[in-house]
């Protein structure tokens, strides 16, 4: 199984689908396009009979760019990334960041697979696919996608931890749109490795994630919230637009508040971060920019990385505490604020 992996050697488990199946996935696919265009040039070559041959000629040019060219954007994109040919043999194209593709993404797999597809018989793009160490063509190059297989032996898989219910919601309003795709891939990898990772080397890499997004999005993160926890409510709501924006603005209200990933919001499953220092709290969700809530007094401070407990294990890092904790400030009655 061939994996993407960050700077920071975290590994994200895509299975890329091989030359083999793809080209199976592409020959029925041609297949569908020409038998429609074929169709389509009979029916225009009685419409158009009585046209001159220039016209003629004009109308076979745009029959051909609208069926064999349109068509496979148009379906990819409806489908998000899953022709007929992919459908039949359980591949689907996403994004690097195994997020589904658009329009953009498309368009230009697309444009693309005129040249080393339709023009050149397929030859440039089994040897592109042969020669990429993931098995892309050229197209997925410059589009930034991947073809993967959805059909997959059952297992553990990794998920991107859900964050406590009290920052559910809080970043609605936050602006995404300048975040690449290369940090939110390096987050999502971060997130479902951390369990794996040296307490010390996860909280600096929580900081350092944490900062990039912060100056992505132009708007500081809550006061007093750990970064992993703040990182993973970003995620979530990004995921909660991708399918709003996919299956439409009703598509999210059956879920778990607690995030998409299995076990969230299921009782006895053990908390999105491990240990009890990130268990979810009770306080209820405010939006973002409002008041922040006060964080559970096992949660740890933001300014100093857990530390493990005696006989304890380093991916499970909880905070010492050498009185017992003080009670609940009452909540503070303004929020944080962007810098202007």
């Amino acid at each position: 199984m061939s994996e993407l992996v960050t700077g920071e050697a975290v590994a994200l488990e895509l299975r890329p689908a091989r030359l083999p199946s793809r080209a199976l996935a592409v020959l029925l696919d041609l297949i569908v396009a020409i038998a429609a265009y074929t169709g389509v040039s009979v029916a225009l070559m009685f419409a158009t009979a009585s046209l001159d041959v220039a016209a003629q000629i004009a109308v076979s040019i745009a029959a051909f760019v609208l069926v064999l060219v349109g068509g496979p954007i148009a379906v990819e994109t409806l489908s998000h990334g899953r022709s007929l040919g992919k459908l039949a043999f359980g591949l689907r194209v996403v994004r690097d960041d195994g997020g589904p593709i658009r329009f953009r993404h498309a368009l230009v797999r697309g444009a693309i697979g005129v040249i080393e597809i339709l023009t050149t018989f397929g030859v440039v793009a089994c040897i592109a696919s042969l020669v990429s160490a993931r098995g892309r063509r050229l197209g997925d190059v410059f589009a930034g996608t991947l073809v993967v297989r959805e059909r997959v032996s059952a297992g553990p898989t990794a998920f991107v931890p859900p964050p406590p219910p009290w920052l559910t919601g809080r970043f609605a309003e936050l602006d995404l749109s300048a975040v690449p795709d290369g940090l939110w891939l390096a987050i999502r990898q971060y997130l479902t490795r951390m369990q794996q990772l040296d307490p010390q080397v996860g909280w600096a890499m929580a900081q350092r994630l944490a900062a990039d997004l912060v100056a992505r999005t132009g708007a500081p993160a809550p006061q007093g919230v750990p970064p992993a926890a703040y990182l993973a409510a970003v995620v979530q709501e990004r995921q909660a637009r991708d399918v709003r924006r996919a299956f439409g603005n009703g598509a999210v209200g059956g879920l778990p508040a607690g995030g998409f990933g299995p076990g969230a919001g299921v009782p006895g499953v053990p908390g999105a971060f491990g240990n009890s220092a990130f268990q979810p709290s009770s306080a209820p969700q405010q939006p973002y920019g409002s008041a922040p809530a006060a964080a559970p007094v096992s949660w740890p401070a933001a300014g100093a990385p857990p530390v493990p407990a005696a006989g304890g294990t380093g991916a499970d890092p909880v905070v010492p505490s050498a009185q017992p904790p003080a009670p609940a400030e009452p909540r503070p009655t303004t929020g944080f604020a962007p810098p202007a």
